[in-house]
């Protein structure tokens, strides 16, 4: 169990925060809590991959502030994945959602100033593929 732990009795808004949460460099999977939530209620198909989506879109742009605010010093030149994201640009945060590499991403991209509104289309589309697959699997069970 994570640190977080979601209950599906907190329903859409619940998830959209617990997704922003999970989004940050807080614990918590917002995969299960999606997954729980509609096999409680699988009325809310739609509206939850919506709300896990913009939550968890929301919280990658947190941290991609974050790092837009960090200073340009030395001591940042070897940021994780630094050069995978000068190389690739805003079409690598597709895969921010990936555990662990995904917030460096959302971080680095900010630190080097890509483009906010490309990193949030990709961030969304990423994320939202990961989301709609897995209300896939918690209706087909």
């Amino acid at each position: 169990m994570s640190f977080l732990e979601f209950d599906p009795a907190y329903g859409l808004w619940g998830l959209a925060v617990y997704s922003f949460l999970s989004a940050t460099l807080l614990p918590g999977g917002s995969e299960l809590a999606l997954f729980a939530l509609l096999r409680q209620a699988p009325e809310t198909f739609l509206p939850a991959i919506l709300l896990s989506t913009a939550g968890n879109t929301l919280g990658g742009m947190t941290t991609w502030w974050c790092g837009r605010y960090l200073p340009q010093g030395r001591a940042l030149a070897t940021l994780p994945y630094r050069d995978t994201l000068q190389r690739w640009g805003s079409p690598l945060l597709l895969f921010s959602w990936l555990p662990v590499v995904g917030d460096a991403f959302c971080l680095a991209a900010g630190w080097l100033r890509l483009n906010w509104l490309a990193c949030c289309a990709c961030m969304a589309l990423g994320k939202g593929a990961r989301y709609w697959l897995v209300a896939q699997g918690a209706l087909a069970i």
